[in-house]
């Protein structure tokens, strides 16, 4: 290799250094710390306490506050807040109040024994969800608006990278530092969890540091949208309204209506079939997962192994699926990665049914996990390149939460049931279940593959 080459890579690794793509390490970071801790890591903790199953799985409708972050991100994408926005600007305003927002409602889910009361705990989870999908939108605004079009893919990278380090924390971390403080491991101890949780809540200190930190994105709401708001208020000017009854009405079509109405008229009918795919995409790794937790719990395994194997090992796995997933895109192209993705999210649920079977056995967890956070991670890497692509730059976070929203609603809707569904019928069906979901999926993405859709433009950083 070329003195030459390696220059020239050693100067495209250096966009690895530019501030904002370091500071996004820390954003994805604060990112992935809630969403565990009121889904996953809550539900093993709700079951160690006694609580039945059929409650847990309708306590993980909590999650369907990021299932409808589409209705408030106009809001965020627009509404200015007092003070703050005039202190840190519009992106970093929403950012530093639903960190704020997130950490005081995970010290008061600490200082919740579920076992006493579980209506205050569940009070305080909904409070995370809310406030997580609202960072979420401000987060991929300010994602899309912080660097030119060069450094998006370095901006991306980062996210990840945060977003995944969080989750180990969220879920092996929290079952680690739970597992360590219990005197008795065989009973339930509460100490032990609300010292797990206050460390979480101290956590999420890193996203705030870093949105005090960072610079607001000089990029004012797209000219595309301005133009379109100009041109609905002078239609609206013409209907002889009070004057601030016209700026609202012109607001609102720009801030809440316009984004859909893009989507719509760029897809026509066929955006039915688009946002169908959207909704069950995940449909199977969804509703499965709501009860892995409690399936751990029941099999035997320990706070240790669950820790180990399920949340550091499987997480690496799913980063490497996604890897592997990124380079069979570029080689094969997004439809037959989205179809290879929806084949293996289901057929690898049914190794859940074998381990079932087999009672408590790590190196049955060991190989089911391997499996099935590698295919989760192929599917993902090929789903977030397709709703990419999907996403008009015009209106990128108003679309982009529209988007990710509808992924969440039904699969989360349909997992409320899970729990009831395991104690009338038990885990190896429930599993099976969770695999035949997938079929229509499949269906789906030959259809949606035959669309020939035309392209957003591009990004517009100026």
């Amino acid at each position: 290799m070329s003195n030459t080459t390696v220059a020239n890579w050693l100067s495209v690794c250096r966009i690895y250094a530019h501030p904002r793509v370091v500071g996004m390490l820390a954003l994805g970071f604060s990112a992935g710390l809630p969403l565990l801790l009121i889904l996953g890591t809550l539900s093993f903790w709700l079951r160690e306490a006694g609580i039945d199953r059929a409650t847990i799985g309708h306590l993980s409708w909590i999650g369907l506050a990021y299932g409808f972050k589409w209705m408030w991100s106009p809001l965020v994408d627009r509404l200015p807040l007092p003070l703050l926005t005039r202190w840190l600007g519009r992106r970093r305003a929403w950012l530093l109040l639903s960190q704020i927002t997130i950490t005081i409602a995970l010290i008061g889910m600490a200082n919740t024994d579920p076992l006493l009361n579980l209506s205050h705990m569940v009070f305080f989870a909904l409070a995370v969800a809310f406030a997580s999908a609202t960072q979420d939108i401000a987060l991929d605004a300010y994602r899309i608006e912080a660097v030119e079009l060069r450094l998006q893919g370095a901006m991306a990278a980062t996210y990840q990278a945060g977003y995944r380090l969080a989750m180990i924390l969220a879920s092996a971390g929290v079952l680690w530092i739970a597992a360590s403080l219990d005197a008795s491991p065989s009973e339930y101890d509460y100490q032990s969890w609300r010292m797990a949780y206050l460390v979480m809540a101290a956590s999420m200190a890193v996203g705030i540091a870093t949105t005090l930190i960072i610079r607001e994105p000089d990029v004012s709401i797209n000219h595309l949208a301005l133009e379109n708001e100009k041109q609905v208020g002078r239609v609206i000017a013409g209907w002889n309204l009070n004057i601030h009854v016209i700026r609202l009405l012109t607001w609102l079509y720009g801030a809440m209506v316009a984004p859909f109405q893009n989507f719509i008229v760029r897809h026509g009918y066929h955006a039915i079939l688009i946002l169908t795919l959207i909704a069950v995409y995940r449909i199977s790794d969804v509703v499965m997962g709501v009860m892995s937790n409690p399936f751990y719990v029941d099999m035997g395994y320990t706070k240790d192994e669950v820790a180990t194997v399920s949340k550091v090992y499987g997480v690496i796995m799913t980063i490497m699926g996604a890897a592997i997933g990124g380079v069979l895109i570029a080689r094969l192209g997004v439809f037959k990665i989205l179809f290879l993705g929806a084949v293996l999210s289901a057929a690898t649920n049914l190794l859940f049914v074998w381990l079932s079977m087999r009672g408590h056995d790590v190196v049955g967890l060991i190989f089911t996990i391997s499996a099935d956070n590698l295919s989760a991670g192929i599917a993902s890497a090929a789903f977030i390149t397709y709703l990419s692509g999907l996403t008009n730059s015009a209106y990128s976070a108003t679309q982009y939460a529209l988007f990710s929203s509808i992924m969440l609603l039904l699969p989360k809707f349909i997992a409320g049931f899970s729990g009831q569904f395991v104690d009338a019928y038990g885990y190896a069906l429930f599993f099976s279940g969770t695999a035949l979901l997938g079929v229509p999926v499949l269906v789906l993405v030959w259809l949606v593959g035959r669309i020939e859709f035309k392209a957003p433009p591009p990004a517009d950083h100026s």
